[in-house]
């Protein structure tokens, strides 16, 4: 039944497509990974550390605070002593320049005048004058270096004099009273200049060293030390403890280079998109056959990396908000619970990559996950959805309190933040319900709950088909009650097999007069009719089917089945006819075939079965056990041999279940009813 061949070599138009998601996925979601992954947490001083216990990496030193370092290097500059060179030869060049301005006036008596000032002018540059230009001369008691040459002396400033005070000392000197009229005409403001100057250089490679003295670092914190746990208040010390984690975390990131970091992520999410891919193509192949189922998986895995890597690059709220069990859920109410669970661990292994401390992140949203695959076998109410979200809540919170338990062992530093964001996190999983019909439109699939809605009687076309051909309508609700038994057998789509034969003969309405079962009073319109052309009315119902179907806007399972129903078989009665009555002529055999194609899922076959089955029952003359069961064997073995599933997933043994169900469901449709005795008057 299923040419299905796995081990089959890929065409180069399948393994371009998966390399294509594979690429395209890796591409994806490396790009949106925050560049800096090695310290994501957001420090809050004077407030519980919410996030897991912190342990170091490795070995870092604690830095003292701003604030701390600067009190240290100011009491340390108490210390500081500027450097002033001490220049000696102004002395004797300044009293040369007086000495050879008074001789140049030729004053008479000038001999004296020029020892005296000379001796003044030595002593005052002995005790040494200081340029007012310096900042540092504010402060009279300070002591500064006296550099001579090569040597350095300690030196109070207030020993020194300034410009103005040396010549005020010159001028009000006893010995120069005598001297005032030729003083007059010279300016000993002129031979009065600094001698000692602020040696800038030598000053700031002294400052520099005594800041330098000052240690940055407080403490050093060993590889393996735990430096906060979860729910511990962040005070100043630890505070700066992170901080100093986060400064040596971004130094050793930095001085590794970001190549490595990304050819590593690259390597990571790489091995997974493709353990998914195979997993797909090894047991989910039809998948790919159609691309939109493919690509929702694909893009359920970008989006939830695309959300962990936006609330970890930006320190917003905690991961556990997110609802990745819509994951499982999504993949579970339009495929299969194995690719649900293969899908949500792939998603959770990927994320936890850009976490901190994974290890929690893994078991707590792979319990919650695997608990809404358990909890959610199919959705047809709202209700189911709510007490998927309850389950979610409860195994997820049960998961993270058992690990806090481990870890902790006492509930005195109980922090019950993450159990919030797991509450809210349901809550958005109860509120995503909308989701599923975007999702349903978006990537072309058919929840159950769409299919019950599509069952129901009283919409527009079902209620024109009983109207019109209601020999039709209830051939179509038979149909669907045997299907939806066979499914259930065979591990098939029931709802989606019910819904379909509610619709699979939707074309009869156009002419309903031309079938069998709407036809009263042993009035056929056949009879006026050729067999090509009756034949091109009954097979006229199934195109006829199709163009009403896109009228109303069926889904596409629904109207693949109205397709599939009759394949490419042909229709036998007038087929059989014709060959009869012209024995000798070729017959165009097209003009007696559906244009199909063949059945090519489990509730295609399904459908074409119990159609054949039901429609032929209704020619029997008797329903005896032995007429049922060889009417069953006789059309489905013939279905069989003529090879409608061909291209189709089922098996042998499900053929014989099917043969089953039809002949014990036929028996109780069927089965003989006793005759009530009427009352004797």
């Amino acid at each position: 039944m299923n040419n299905f061949n796995l081990k089959a070599r890929l065409s180069w138009r399948d393994a371009a497509v998966r390399t294509g998601f594979i690429l395209a996925t890796v591409a994806a979601i490396v790009w949106f990974m925050p560049r800096d992954t090695g310290f994501n947490f957001k420090i809050e001083k004077d407030a519980p550390w919410r996030m897991s216990d912190l342990t170091a990496m490795f070995d870092f030193p604690v830095y003292k605070s701003k604030d701390m370092l600067d009190k240290e290097r100011t009491e340390a500059l108490k210390d500081f002593r500027p450097y002033y060179t001490y220049n000696e030869g102004m002395a004797r060049r300044q009293t040369a320049l007086f000495r050879q301005q008074l001789d140049s006036m030729r004053l008479f008596g000038a001999g004296q005048l020029r020892i005296v000032v000379s001796n003044r002018l030595s002593a005052l540059y002995s005790q040494g004058i200081i340029d007012t230009k310096d900042p540092l001369r504010g402060d009279t008691s300070q002591v500064v270096w006296r550099v001579t040459g090569e040597t350095a002396v300690p030196f109070a400033v207030s020993q020194a004099l300034t410009p103005k005070q040396a010549y005020e000392m010159l001028i009000e000197d006893n010995a120069l009273h005598s001297y005032e009229d030729i003083l007059k005409d010279i300016n000993l403001n002129e031979f009065i200049v600094p001698n000692l100057t602020y040696d800038s250089v030598h000053s700031k490679t002294a400052r520099e060293e005594i800041i330098r003295s000052v240690a940055p670092i407080r403490k050093l914190v060993q590889r393996g030390q735990k430096i906060i746990s979860r729910g511990d208040i962040v005070d100043d010390d630890t505070y700066q403890v992170l901080l100093s984690y986060k400064q040596e975390n971004d130094v050793r990131q930095d001085s590794n280079g970001n190549g490595l970091t990304l050819a590593g992520r690259a390597l990571y999410v790489f091995i997974f998109i493709l353990l998914f891919t195979i997993y797909l193509g090894t047991y989910r192949q039809d998948y790919f056959s159609r691309i939109r189922p493919a690509c929702m998986l694909y893009a359920l895995i970008i989006v939830f990396t695309l959300l962990v890597s936006i609330l970890v690059g930006h320190t917003l709220l905690h991961v556990y908000i997110l609802p990745f069990a819509i994951v499982p859920i999504f993949v579970r109410v339009f495929m299969d619970s194995r690719t649900a669970f293969v899908t949500h661990v792939t998603v959770v292994l990927i994320c936890a990559s850009i976490l901190q401390y994974p290890l929690e992140f893994i078991a707590v949203e792979t319990v919650g996950g695997i608990a809404a695959i358990f909890s959610l076998r199919e959705l047809s109410s709202r209700s189911q959805l709510f007490w998927t979200a309850v389950i979610f809540m409860v195994a997820s919170m049960a998961t993270c309190f058992a690990l806090y338990l481990i870890r902790r062992g006492d509930l005195t530093s109980f922090d019950p933040s993450n159990y919030t964001y797991l509450f809210i996190c349901s809550l958005i999983v109860f509120c995503s319900y909308p989701l599923l019909y975007v999702v349903e439109k978006t990537f072309g699939f058919v929840s159950d709950i769409t299919l019950v809605e599509l069952s129901n009687t009283n919409r527009e076309i079902l209620r024109r088909m009983s109207e019109e051909a209601p020999g039709t309508f209830n051939h179509s609700i038979q149909v669907g009650n045997l299907a939806a038994e066979i499914a259930r057998k065979i591990d098939g789509n029931a709802q989606l097999v019910r819904t379909g034969a509610l619709y699979h003969d939707i074309g009869k309405i156009q002419n309903p007069i031309y079938y069998t079962e709407n036809q009263s009073g042993g009035i056929s319109p056949h009879e006026h009719l050729s067999y090509i052309e009756s034949a091109q009315y009954i097979i006229g119902h199934v195109t006829e089917g199709l163009k009403l179907a896109s009228k109303y806007n069926l889904p596409r399972q629904i109207r693949d089945l109205i397709a599939t129903h009759h394949g490419q078989g042909k229709a036998k009665y007038f087929y059989i006819k014709y060959k009869n009555e012209h024995p000798d002529e070729p017959v165009d055999d097209l003009l007696f075939t559906y244009p199909g194609p063949n059945p090519f899922t489990k509730e295609q076959a399904i459908l074409m079965m119990a159609d054949a089955v039901e429609a032929a029952s209704r020619s029997l003359p008797d329903y005896t056990e032995q007429s049922i069961r060889n009417l069953v064997d006789r059309i489905i073995d013939s279905q069989v041999q003529e090879g409608y599933f061909r291209e189709c997933p089922i098996t042998f043994r499900d053929i014989q279940y099917a043969k089953t169900v039809l002949i014990e469901k036929l028996k109780t449709i069927y089965h003989t009813r006793i005759s009530y005795p009427e009352e004797k008057k």
